[in-house]
């Protein structure tokens, strides 16, 4: 569903969108780096259009600890969502297949989905995930803004690459309760395999953190990409300096999309866990096996 977007201005013929740093100057008929914000003329005046209003391609009932959030209701499960489209394009994407390109959805209305959510059993709330959800900026707030309205102690989560302007992310965070985020590596890493840049997602978590929201940190460790000392000290002292209890997930990488390098070396994940665990009180490693995570922890 076609909506108005938030977050935009006319310029030289054009829009400006800025609801994310890549600020696409976006012209008639054309859709930004994410795909999903569109210039269109309507009243003879140009203006940004979000297309993915409501559409969902996904939903599943998960475990709060596979967002993953262990420090925040880790035993609980909650109800979770996606649409499509990105405003990166990672080589590795795990969910490619809806964050690339325009996927089959559902459009639910707002109403629709606060009381689906609301009368989920078994659930704490309704976490955005699966692709980006700062994309989905205007009915990720329309919801969330009702939910809050009608059941304060509904949680709402967003798992996110931390990609997203200051304004918008300030307008939405007191809405929200909990987000786990990227931190890909250095500014390198994110120009030459994200097309973005690291600053606005160290931006992201210093403001979450400083207003109270509960954050999680997800590092996927690619073995030659990410995984040198200086890259992995550097993150380690980024975060220590923002909050040494932000949990921080390290999470082995298996080829998959564009990506063919070969998974992980465990060394690397040992090297990494022993580096960050020095600066940081809670550091977890994922997608490892019972017998790799004693080798890597030295259990």
């Amino acid at each position: 569903m076609k909506r108005e977007a938030l977050f935009f201005k006319l310029e030289d013929g054009k829009v400006r969108c800025s609801l994310c740093p890549h600020n696409c100057l976006i012209s008639k008929n054309q859709r930004g780096i994410c795909g999903v914000r569109e210039c269109c003329e309507e009243d003879n005046q140009l203006k940004l259009f979000t297309v993915n209003y409501g559409e969902i391609t996904s939903v599943s009932l998960d475990p709060v600890k596979k967002k993953p959030l262990y420090h925040f209701y880790p035993d609980k499960n909650i109800l979770s969502i996606g649409t499509f489209g990105c405003n990166f394009k990672c080589s590795f994407c795990q969910n490619h297949s809806i964050s690339q390109k325009k996927a089959e959805s559902q459009y639910v209305s707002v109403e629709d989905l606060v009381n689906i959510v609301l009368k989920q059993e078994d659930s704490i709330g309704l976490a955005f995930t699966y692709n980006e959800p700062s994309i989905w900026f205007e009915y990720i707030y329309d919801v969330a803004r009702e939910i809050k309205k009608k059941d304060k102690a509904c949680k709402i989560v967003l798992v996110t690459n931390g990609y997203i302007s200051e304004e918008p992310l300030r307008q939405i965070l007191p809405y929200v309760d909990a987000m786990n985020i990227d931190l890909k590596g250095d500014d390198e890493f994110y120009r030459s395999i994200c097309l973005g840049t690291l600053e606005p997602v160290k931006a992201t978590i210093k403001l979450a953190n400083s207003l109270g929201c509960h954050i999680e940190v997800t590092t996927l460790l690619i073995s030659g990409e990410n995984s040198s000392y200086e890259t992995v000290n550097a993150l380690g002292d980024f975060i220590s300096s923002v909050n040494k209890d932000i949990v921080l997930h390290i999470s082995r990488y298996f080829p998959g999309y564009h990506m063919d390098r070969p998974k992980t070396d465990l060394e690397d994940l040992k090297n990494a866990y022993k580096l960050l665990k020095a600066k940081l009180n809670f550091v977890y490693v994922g997608n490892v096996s019972s017998e790799e995570m004693a080798y890597i922890v030295d259990i």
